[in-house]
Formats: C-alpha cells, sequence, structure tokens
C-alpha cells in the first residue's frame, strides 16, 4: 500500500497538469491508425487472386451397409483404417431383436481420404447409404486470418501506445483495451486451428450390421415348417407372459363371476321354494 501511495503522489502532479483532451486523444490516436489497417488488410485479402489461394476443404462420408460376417468386417476396417495413418474417434455397437450394428467415426489424413473410400468399398456389394461431400471454407479462412492479422495490428499500437502513456488513467485504459485484444485473438486462433484441423483430417462415418433372425432365402419348405412351429411356441409364451402381466385384473374377474353365480343360485333357490 505505501507503495502504491508513492506512485501515486509522484503521478498525480503530472495527471493534473495534462491538458483535458489527453484521452480523447490518445483513443484517436489508437483508432484512427488501427481501423484504418484492419480496412486496409480485409481489402488485401479480398483482392488476392484466387489461383494463388490454397483450398481449404473439409471432406467427409457416410456409409452403410449389410454384411455376413461383423467381425470380419470390422477387422478389415481397422487394418485398412492405421495402414493409412487414421484413427478411429468413436466406437459403438447395438443389438436389436433381429439385427448387430457396429459404427465407427473414423479420422483419415485428408491425402488418404479417397485411397481409404476405395480400400473399404471394394469388399462392399450394395450399400443402404453412400454419402460423400466437401464443403470449401477457403473464404472463412481467409476472412479469420485478415481479421486475426487487424488484431494483432491493433495489439502492436497500443503497446506502442503503452509505451507513450504518461498518467496512470491511460496505462490503465490501455491494458484493459490489450486484455480485450488478446481474447479476440486467442478466439480466433483458436477457430483456426479448429478448421485446420478438419482440413487436415476427413471424416468417415461408417455403419454396418448383420441380420440375426431372419430365414435364408430359398430354405426347404421342411424348414419353413419348423421356423413356423417355433413362431407358435413363441406366439404361447407371449400369450402367457401377457398373462402373468394382468393377473390382479383375472383374480377381481374370477371374483366377480363366483359372486354373480352365487347370487343367481339363491335367487333361483328362492323362486324353487315359493
Amino acid at each position: 500500500m505505501k507503495l502504491v501511495s508513492y506512485l501515486l503522489a509522484l503521478v498525480f502532479p503530472l495527471m493534473c497538469s495534462q491538458p483535458l483532451d489527453r484521452e480523447a486523444t490518445l483513443e484517436t490516436q489508437a483508432d484512427s491508425g488501427v481501423y484504418e489497417s484492419d480496412i486496409v488488410t480485409s481489402k488485401t485479402a479480398a483482392q488476392q487472386p484466387a489461383s494463388t489461394i490454397p483450398q481449404k476443404l473439409i471432406k467427409t462420408a457416410y456409409l452403410k451397409f449389410e454384411t455376413p460376417h461383423i467381425d470380419t468386417t470390422y477387422n478389415h476396417l481397422i487394418t485398412t483404417i492405421k495402414a493409412r495413418n487414421g484413427f478411429v474417434q468413436d466406437d459403438n455397437s447395438n443389438t436389436s431383436y433381429n439385427r448387430i450394428t457396429r459404427h465407427l467415426v473414423v479420422r483419415i489424413p485428408t491425402t488418404n481420404f479417397q485411397p481409404s473410400l476405395d480400400a473399404i468399398t471394394k469388399k462392399v456389394s450394395h450399400f443402404d447409404t453412400k454419402r460423400i461431400s466437401a464443403k470449401d471454407v477457403t473464404e472463412t479462412f481467409i476472412d479469420i486470418e485478415a481479421r486475426l492479422k487487424a488484431k494483432r495490428t491493433l495489439e502492436a499500437r497500443y503497446l506502442d501506445l503503452l509505451k507513450k502513456a504518461q498518467t496512470v488513467k491511460e496505462v490503465l485504459e490501455i491494458e484493459r483495451e490489450l486484455s480485450e485484444i488478446r481474447e479476440a485473438i486467442e478466439a480466433k486462433e483458436g477457430r483456426l486451428k479448429y478448421l485446420q484441423h478438419k482440413v487436415n483430417f476427413s471424416t468417415i462415418d461408417i455403419e454396418f450390421y448383420t441380420l440375426t433372425s431372419t430365414a435364408p432365402i430359398g430354405s426347404s419348405y421342411g424348414t419353413k415348417m419348423w421356423n413356423a412351429i417355433k413362431g407358435g411356441f413363441e406366439g404361447i409364451s407371449i400369450f402367457f407372459l401377457g398373462l402373468l402381466y394382468i393377473w390382479p385384473l383375472l383374480v377381481f374377474v374370477i371374483i366377480g363371476i363366483f359372486l354373480l353365480r352365487k347370487r343367481l343360485k339363491k335367487s333361483k333357490d328362492k323362486k324353487t321354494n315359493t
């Protein structure tokens, strides 16, 4: 606290001696130089010939197909992915009533995207779905890089002003502006890294499955009869399981029938006696 008081005591006379328009001059110096440079940077990026700008593409593919041997297909896919320097980002499996499904999300270096697709599709005779797309993000890259360059120029201008600041108030204001500028720079750098990673590594979404309860095509008549018999037993089992779920209702119905018959019997006996 003593050190801060001492610094304020030294700076206070200088603060009082400064013109009232010092703050306005400071803001004008920063804004006039930097925002003009922002415009120049954006115009320069926009006027750059398209042939000199490397194209940035985010490539993706979605494949869905049936396979007779799901484990064999899985091993083939993993071997293909590793051979082309790719990796599995997500792997999950699911089993339903008559189907076993495996779902892979794969990241492959973009240079190996098409060779990987060729190797995967080579052993697939039919696709339920096959979708390949490429999103051009070149313009987004140019825009973010131009804005990033402008922010860095703005940061350099404020650093120069910080060296020339003569009051504590000016120092604090400049440092506050520098903090906001650096946050914006970090956000744009993070966005660029994310996009670059998407461009460098393409995504292949693969879903493959095998059916487990369907009868083979061209099966014999005896096999069909046996399947029908098994289906009948399964139907009976389901029926009795359903009865177990509604047993309280069945109890009430039986009691009701018993009481009703008993009442009818009493009424009949009365009529007979009379």
